[in-house]
């Protein structure tokens, strides 16, 4: 909690008042008030921005500092946990009808000498420019009232159990009729006895409902009048027809004329609750159905349990249809995006056979080729990734990294389709105060990217790219809050899709009406990456006019507030040519594309078809013999982690230093990790890229 002129002057400036003396005035007209008064927040935890003096001494506080420790300085703190949820619930329900009135609610708080006291709460919620959603709030010690409503609460009970037995004293009717009522009252909260043909009835058990409409002691009255009140009072309205055809004397008479039981089901209002209830009628005296015995009983446990097992019956069919649709829908969609890559390389790789004479037309097919073997790529490490999540095996990293970082090195890697389409994309990290963070570098840099991906994707040529990283204040030190916003000025997205864009194969154009491939893939694993960090993801967007996502996430800030500095530019060297490699997989295929793109680049290249070949062929190198190893990760007879830790164990320290790239189609996180830790400097996932590859071994070596 702040200081109190502090908190007090921004209050006023959000009022529309400034000044310190105001403040001051302000504060000491609220401390002179007998009762207490406080202001909160609305959101997060509730913190509690200002109290007067009163709530100290409600409290038994000497001095804020005191009232602080015992409360958090929250809303939540202050309240008695037993009372905290069904307090904020009458209250935003209060709020929810009526905007413009007080909020009322009673609720416990202990105070610091561990005395219960009863507070009543009268509160205004209102939305500030400047402070955001808070509350004002007037309470007042209620204790000795509400324990005042309880000796009385107590003393009506006294006197409802003197009339009940004034009633059994008064009425002493014939044994059967005694004995039928007996039978009926033991699971019920109201009985009465009516006699439809003198318009009268009885009452010989109340429930706190039906007793408001007896004043008499014994309690009777007209039978007209109290089914009319009692329907009208407390019936739910979908059933009050229902109860007044029930309650009808002729309609009693003809039914009990050819059974002697009937009843019905109802809802009855208790307060803002709902209660099942059934009436029993039975004919009495021989009266042909003049004189009757009316029981109510609760029926709402049964009731609600029988809804609750046909509604889980219909959800669990629901969920199995949904489960089929949505397994036929992916498979649709899996053969519908797999397919057009998959029909483009078939198509262009016949057309390049055919066209081997023709360099430029070749030329061109490769590139499609090329093109569509990337999206082919994209789209199975998509379906990969959400496998992956769904399994539950994602873990969240809790490293230091640099937000600023992150951000330059997916811009690095869009400027490609940034320059083809004459972008503009401005990355904005000035907001940071503390740009070194711990967290999950890959997938703050995937989320990043799947923002800015789609951004580019579906801006036009010439339009603009918007990325900013920010720090948001929070009162926690320790802790941070970051905004990831990326804006655009491109195609935007309709209202009515906005619903629909986490949703897997979401597409609002498909890529025949829109002209941009997409799988629809990538927001929904942004937003299970966002989940999984505990942030959460907001997006405003206009057609024709652009689209705003904002990512905020909880992040621990590393070290005192810095400035990054900016990358030193390095001049990139020349690959040396000359070296020799020893590249490890056991894939005839995959191993020849290598060998043959490493020699056509001048390497000198040897091979080995499994790890325990390649630790053999390393124990008998000379040193110096081979500049690096590319190893497989999964092979027959060693695979490529055990290698690795083969290779560091052996005696040569020459030799079991070499530089050891995995090269592997083993992709996840999980994998890299086991990588890394048998001793491998470096994995890259297959499908192979030559350039990153080159400018990795040139680092390396």
């Amino acid at each position: 909690m702040q200081d109190r002129f502090v908190m007090a002057e921004k209050l006023l400036a959000g009022a529309g008042m400034d000044g310190k003396d105001t403040a001051q005035q302000v504060i000491k007209l609220l401390d002179q008030m007998p009762g207490g008064f406080f202001v909160y927040r609305a959101d997060g935890n509730e913190e509690i921005l200002y109290a007067n003096i009163a709530m100290l001494r409600i409290f038994g506080c000497d001095d804020f500092d005191e009232f602080r420790a015992l409360t958090g300085g929250t809303f939540q703190g202050m309240v008695h946990p037993d009372d905290l949820e069904e307090v904020e619930k009458s209250i935003f329900e209060q709020i929810a009808q009526s905007q413009f009135d007080l909020d009322y609610v009673e609720y416990r708080v202990v105070r610091k000498d561990g005395a219960v006291r009863w507070l009543e709460d009268h509160g205004h919620f209102i939305r500030s420019v400047s402070l955001g959603e808070i509350f004002y709030v007037f309470v007042a010690d209620a204790t000795e009232k509400i324990e005042q409503q309880r000796e009385e609460r107590a003393a009506l009970q006294l006197d409802n159990d003197r009339k009940l037995r004034c009633i059994a004293e008064y009425h002493r009717e014939s044994s059967r009729r005694r004995e039928l009522i007996e039978g009926l009252s033991i699971d019920y909260e109201s009985i009465f006895y009516a006699d439809l043909d003198t318009d009268s009835i009885h009452a010989y058990r109340l429930s706190r409902q039906a007793g408001e409409l007896f004043v008499n002691d014994p309690p009777s009255r007209d039978y007209s009048g109290f089914v009319q009140e009692y329907i009208e009072r407390w019936v739910h309205p979908e059933d009050r027809g229902l109860i007044t055809d029930t309650l009808n004397p002729a309609g009693i008479r003809q039914r009990l004329a050819g059974h002697p039981l009937l009843h019905v089901n109802y809802r009855l209002l208790r307060g803002l609750r709902t209660e099942y209830l059934q009436l029993r009628i039975v004919g009495v005296g021989g009266g042909q159905g003049s004189q009757v015995v009316i029981g109510a009983r609760s029926v709402d446990e049964e009731i609600r349990s029988a809804l609750e097992q046909k509604e889980f019956l219909a959800d669990a069919l629901s969920q199995a249809r949904s489960a089929v649709a949505a397994k036929n829908a992916f498979l649709s969609n899996m053969s519908h995006d797999m397919r057009t890559p998959l029909n483009a390389i078939k198509g262009f790789t016949e057309l390049a056979k055919r066209s081997t004479d023709e360099p430029g037309r070749l030329g061109r097919y490769l590139e499609m080729i090329e093109v569509s073997s990337g999206q082919l790529l994209r789209l199975i490490s998509n379906v990969l990734e959400i496998a992956r999540i769904e399994s539950g095996g994602e873990l969240v990293a809790q490293e230091p990294c640099s937000l600023g970082e992150i951000a330059g090195k997916v811009r690095t890697a869009l400027f490609p389709q940034i320059a083809s389409k004459n972008l503009v994309m401005a990355v904005d990290a000035s907001g940071l105060h503390h740009p070194m963070v711990y967290g999950d570098a890959h997938k703050l840099e995937e989320i990043l990217f799947h923002l800015c991906s789609n951004a580019v994707k579906y801006t036009g040529p010439g339009g603009h790219v918007w990325v900013r990283v920010l720090e948001l204040e929070v009162p926690v030190p320790g802790l941070g809050c970051y905004q990831l916003v990326v804006e655009d000025d491109g195609i935007g997205i309709s209202r009515g899709f906005l619903g629909h864009i986490f949703e897997f194969f979401a597409r609002e154009n498909n890529t025949t009406i829109s002209g941009v491939h997409g799988t629809g893939l990538g927001l929904p694993i942004m937003k299970s990456l966002v989940e999984m960090m505990n942030g959460t993801i907001d997006v405003e967007s206009e057609p024709g006019k652009g689209s705003r996502f904002t990512v905020t996430l909880p992040l621990r800030p590393k070290g005192d507030a810095q400035r990054e500095k900016p990358p030193v530019r390095t001049v990139e060297k020349p690959y040396h040519r000359k070296r020799k490699l020893l590249v490890v997989d056991d894939n005839e295929l995959n191993l020849e594309i290598a060998v043959e793109l490493l020699q056509e680049t001048g390497f000198e290249v040897e091979s080995a078809r499994d790890g325990s070949v390649a630790v053999e062929r390393l124990r008998r190198a000379a040193p110096g013999e081979f500049a690096l190893v590319l190893m497989d990760i999964q092979m027959p007879v060693m695979d490529g982690c055990s290698a690795a830790r083969e290779i560091r164990a052996l005696d040569d320290p020459a030799i079991a230093s070499i530089p050891i790239i995995a090269l592997s189609a083993n992709a996840f996180e999980e994998d890299k990790r086991m990588a890394i830790e048998s001793g491998m400097n470096l994995h890259l996932a297959k499908p192979l890229d030559i350039d990153t590859l080159l400018e990795q071994i040139d680092r390396l070596t």
